[in-house]
């Protein structure tokens, strides 16, 4: 008996070492709650790429107006886009695929010159140029038709949303007789143009506005002697 309470003292006692021996050489757990955010670079856009696509975008206006292609209006064009007419009047992509649907432009050539786009950063960029109209014809709601040949400077502004470039803001203004003496030498069609067109100004749709496929460059207001009346709508001659 007596020796079975010494072996359960024993046994109790060697338990109890165990276990502060364990407990003693366990490594707490340690919690860092200092978390430190590393900022993620931002990609280095690439302007070659955004040059040339924005600049085939410009250069497919004539085919899109030659062809009165709507579909292309509504892809390019953002559904919130503005534009200022070469005679004052703001425009927007509504009115852009109604004249395009209704073939309210023509124009027996189209010329572009001195196309450059400024890349912003990876998701917005500005594209200018020059136009060239030559023939150019608007068809008024009323049924007559107006020349809207001559010369244009516009500006377009792009934003890419979901992937996509799209057109945001754009405005055109004729350019005057004197102006056009001053700038330099007739340019040469540019290299995506459309082979019935020669290089197309970059218009949108309305024959209002240098952005949407009707103005880039409406003739100068009727009030300057040296330019053509300018029709009541113009987006991009």
């Amino acid at each position: 008996m007596m020796r079975n309470l010494r072996s359960m003292a024993v046994l109790s006692l060697a338990a109890a070492l165990l276990a502060v021996s364990q407990f003693g050489c366990a490594n707490p757990q340690t919690t860092n709650t200092n978390t430190v955010s590393v900022a993620t670079p931002q990609s280095t856009p690439d302007k070659a790429a955004i040059v040339a696509e924005l600049s085939k975008i410009e250069n497919d206006w004539p085919r899109i107006i030659k062809e009165h292609d709507a579909a292309a209006v509504r892809r390019i064009e953002a559904d919130d886009a503005v534009f200022v007419y070469p005679d004052g009047s703001a425009g927007d992509k509504a009115q852009d695929i109604k004249d395009m649907e209704a073939a309210s432009l023509s124009a027996d050539s189209w010329e572009i010159a001195d196309l450059k786009v400024n890349v912003i950063d990876s998701d917005s960029a500005v594209a200018s140029g020059r136009s060239i109209v030559k023939g150019g014809k608007y068809k008024m709601p009323d049924g007559k038709t107006q020349n809207i040949s001559g010369e244009y400077r516009w500006i377009d502004t792009y934003a890419r949303r979901n992937g996509q470039w799209q057109l945001v803001a754009g405005a055109t203004t004729p350019i005057m007789k004197g102006a056009m003496a001053a700038s330099s030498p007739t340019p040469k069609a540019s290299p995506g143009a459309s082979p019935a067109m020669k290089a197309a100004p970059s218009p949108k749709g309305t024959p209002m506005t240098k952005s949407t496929p009707m103005t880039k460059g409406t003739p100068a207001p009727a009030t300057s002697p040296a330019m053509k009346p300018m029709p009541t709508k113009t987006k991009t001659p």
